[in-house]
């Protein structure tokens, strides 16, 4: 709310989905004398300042994903028809695959990129409390607890966000927009300290191949990258995690006799019923790899809930790695982010102690906040017991987060689980389900013979997204 306020030349969005309604301070975090809802902010904001260029691209769902939205964000071309601000809906993307990128660019001096959309259901508190009463919808339904995470930038990085909205808007439209003029002040908010300073950020993009687009995979690579540079500790928060040549990398990790501990967080269960049928089945089958590659007992599958039981959605995408590699995005660990669909993250590094301090802290500020402690107990304790899964398990004694069991399933089951129906790695997969167990494994395979990477990967901030 804040940032948005403070724009003057242009603010620029990418979804996945979107929803006018969507209330900017549910939890009245600060004062506003007008309606909160974001259409009604940006409407506001775009009629008292005419130079203010504000567009909205976001993916046009398909039908039953947008029935599962109440036919948001369809609805919204006609919330903001006869207003100043531009929306459109994105369908230039290959029949199966979406747009998935979440993006959030102020003047290009200030940027947002992470998992979370702009929809009703995703607001909630650190503390994901039982029963909140902020957590409310427009239909006065209360959706359960959640937790995402979002990384805000500036400087170079937010102007090359600007550069691949405008890209995208391009593409979509084929109109060419132009970088906004320079602009006085700073849209930072200032009630939010930076936890990373002077770090070099990369962007890192999924993009398919389709109507002459050059297929861009540098998330998969950087993905295999990372699990085989990290030398003591891989932290992963993912909705999925379903990408057999990401399993394999981990579990070529775990053999090693001092390789690095991995610890995942994820939902124990996914809020839709084709999630379920699909990523989480699949998801139990890599798991259970991992589990059976863990001769050393370095790897810990988690799904959290509440002080009361009730299961927290992780929707987050974060990994860490060591304390030197943070990445937040868009991004799942499952095929489609890997080639099919679009995707964007950020990847901040430098190998100085004041980064790699932040980078620990925020790794441990995030593993206390599910099981209820502050960040520098879960850092006393890692010292102490020398590892991240030992201090979760000295912490973790109100069960907050519960282990991910491979479950047995039905015959169907198994074959949506081992076909990955609904997960394609490309383009082409997706017209080839037949075999595309066969094709997956064998890539994973190969992955996992290729010769180990000897340094960290390159981060790149001085090319064009």
């Amino acid at each position: 709310f804040t940032a948005l306020q403070a724009a003057r030349r242009s603010i620029l969005l990418l979804g996945w989905g979107f929803d006018p309604r969507t209330r900017l301070l549910p939890d009245g975090s600060e004062a506003a004398d007008d309606p909160d809802e974001v259409g009604m902010v940006l409407v506001r904001l775009a009629k008292a300042r005419p130079e203010l260029d504000i567009r909205l691209l976001v993916w046009k769902s398909a039908l039953p994903i947008s029935a599962s939205q109440d036919f948001f964000p369809h609805k919204a071309r006609r919330y903001f028809a006869d207003t100043p601000v531009k929306f459109r809906l994105d369908a230039e993307v290959p029949l199966g695959a979406c747009h998935h990128q979440k993006l959030v660019v102020i003047d290009d001096r200030l940027a947002f990129c992470g998992g979370g959309d702009i929809s009703v259901d995703r607001w909630d508190r650190v503390g994901h409390l039982d029963c909140d009463l902020r957590r409310i919808m427009p239909g006065l339904d209360f959706h359960p607890p959640r937790h995402e995470v979002t990384m805000m930038v500036d400087g170079p990085a937010a102007r090359a966000l600007g550069d691949l909205v405008r890209e995208r808007w391009r593409r979509a439209s084929g109109e060419v927009l132009n970088s906004p003029a320079m602009t006085e002040g700073d849209p930072w908010p200032r009630h939010v300290e930076a936890q990373f300073r002077d770090l070099d950020v990369a962007i890192a993009r999924t993009q398919p191949a389709w109507r002459g687009a050059q297929s861009i995979e540098e998330i998969r690579r950087l993905n295999l990258a990372s699990i085989y540079a990290a030398e003591r500790t891989i932290y992963l928060e993912n909705q999925y995690l379903t990408s057999p040549a990401v399993t394999e990398v981990l579990a070529q990790r775990l053999a090693e006799p001092h390789g690095p501990e991995v610890v995942l967080i994820s939902s124990g269960r996914s809020p839709s019923w084709f999630d379920q049928l699909t990523m989480d089945r699949a998801r139990a089958i890599m798991v259970w790899r991992l589990q059976a590659a863990d001769i050393y007992g370095r790897f810990r599958a988690y799904w959290p809930r509440t002080t009361g039981g009730e299961p927290i959605i992780v929707h987050s995408k974060v990994s860490i790695f060591d304390d030197r590699l943070v990445r937040v995005g868009s991004a799942n660990l499952n095929n489609r982010s890997g080639g099919c669909d679009t995707e964007c993250e950020l990847a901040a590094r430098r190998d100085t102690p004041r980064a790699r301090a932040a980078g620990e802290a925020l790794r441990d500020r995030l593993v206390g906040h599910f099981l209820g402690c502050r960040g520098d107990v879960v850092a006393e304790l890692v010292a102490q017991h020398r590892g991240v899964i030992p201090a979760i398990e000295a912490l973790n004694r109100e069960g907050r987060l519960q282990p991910i069991l491979h479950r047995r399933m039905t015959p169907a089951g198994e074959f949506i689980a081992a076909c990955h129906l609904g997960d394609p790695a490309s383009v082409a997969d997706s017209w080839r389900p037949g075999r595309r167990r066969e094709r997956l494994f064998a890539e994973a395979r190969a992955t996992a013979l290729t010769r180990r990477p000897e340094t960290w990967p390159e981060t790149r901030n001085d090319r064009p997204p």
